[in-house]
C-alpha cells in the first residue's frame, strides 16, 4: 500500500471523521497525552495575551488540550480535512478559538509571519509529503523565541517499540478501522509510523530547521517508546 498524501489523505479523514472521536476515546491515554504535550509548551499565565496555532487540529482534541493548558490563549485550529474540521467547529468553544480549513503547506500565504507565540502539531508531520518545508514555514510563523511542541508517533528505534506498534495495529487499531469502514485510513496509520523518522531522527530534523533547545520527552503507558513530545524554540531571527 502506498501512503496516503494530500487530497487522498484528506478524503480518507473526511470519511473517517464520523467515527474518529469514538475510536480515539477508546485509546488509553489519548486525551491525557495530548494535554501533557500541550503543557510542555510551557505557556505562562494561562496563555494570557498569547496566540497559539494548532496545526492538524482534526476534530478538536488537540484544541481542547491546548485550552486546558492555556485557557486564556487565542487559538487557531487548522486542518486540511473538511469533515474533521466540521466536527471540531460544531463543538462548544470559548471566545478566542477559531478554525481555518487549509492544508498546512498553504498557510504561508494566509497568515502573517511571526504572528504566533506558539505552535502545537499533533499527529501531523508523519502525514506530510515534505516535513522540512513545513518546519521552515512553522518557524516563519513563530515570533522570535516562539515555542513549538510536536506530539507524534515516532518510534524510539528499538525493535521492541516496532513490535509493540505492529501488534497494537494488527489486533486493535486496524480491526476497529475495518468495523467503521475506514480500513484504508488505518492501514495508512500503521505504515506512516513505520516509515517515518525515529524519535532521534525527528529531533535532528528539528535542529536542522533552526529550532533550538530541542528536547524529546516520552509519554507513559503502552505508547512509551512509540509516541513522544518534541519541544523547541524558534530562536532569534538573523
Amino acid at each position: 500500500m502506498t501512503l496516503l498524501r494530500d487530497d487522498d489523505l484528506s478524503a480518507a479523514f473526511d470519511h473517517g471523521s464520523a467515527a474518529y472521536d469514538r475510536l480515539v476515546a477508546a485509546s488509553p491515554g489519548y486525551h491525557g497525552h495530548l494535554r501533557r504535550s500541550a503543557r510542555r509548551l510551557g505557556l505562562p499565565d494561562g496563555g494570557r495575551g498569547l496566540r497559539v496555532l494548532d496545526l492538524g487540529c482534526g476534530t478538536g482534541a488537540s484544541t481542547a488540550a491546548l485550552l486546558a493548558a492555556a485557557p486564556y490563549a487565542r487559538i487557531t485550529g487548522v486542518d486540511a480535512s473538511v469533515g474533521m474540521l466540521a466536527r471540531a467547529a460544531a463543538k462548544s468553544w470559548p471566545e478566542g478559538v477559531d478554525f481555518v480549513h487549509a492544508p498546512v503547506e498553504e498557510l504561508a500565504g494566509r497568515l502573517r509571519p511571526a504572528s504566533f507565540d506558539a505552535v502545537f502539531a499533533g499527529y501531523l508531520f508523519r502525514n506530510l509529503a515534505d516535513p522540512d518545508k513545513v518546519l521552515d514555514l512553522v518557524r516563519g510563523l513563530l515570533a522570535p523565541d516562539g515555542r513549538l511542541a510536536v506530539h507524534e508517533y515516532t518510534l524510539g528505534g528499538s525493535a521492541v517499540h516496532r513490535a509493540v506498534w505492529n501488534t497494537v495495529c494488527a489486533t486493535v487499531i486496524q480491526p476497529a478501522g475495518r468495523l467503521t469502514g475506514d480500513a484504508g485510513l488505518y492501514r495508512h496509520l500503521r505504515r506512516s509510523v513505520l516509515e517515518f523518522d525515529t524519535a532521534p531522527a525527528f529531533a535532528r530534523r528539528l535542529r536542522r530547521a533552526g529550532f533550538t533547545d530541542v528536547r524529546v520527552l516520552p509519554l507513559p503507558g503502552w505508547q512509551t517508546g512509540i509516541t513522544h513530545t518534541f519541544v523547541g524554540s524558534a530562536g532569534e531571527r538573523a
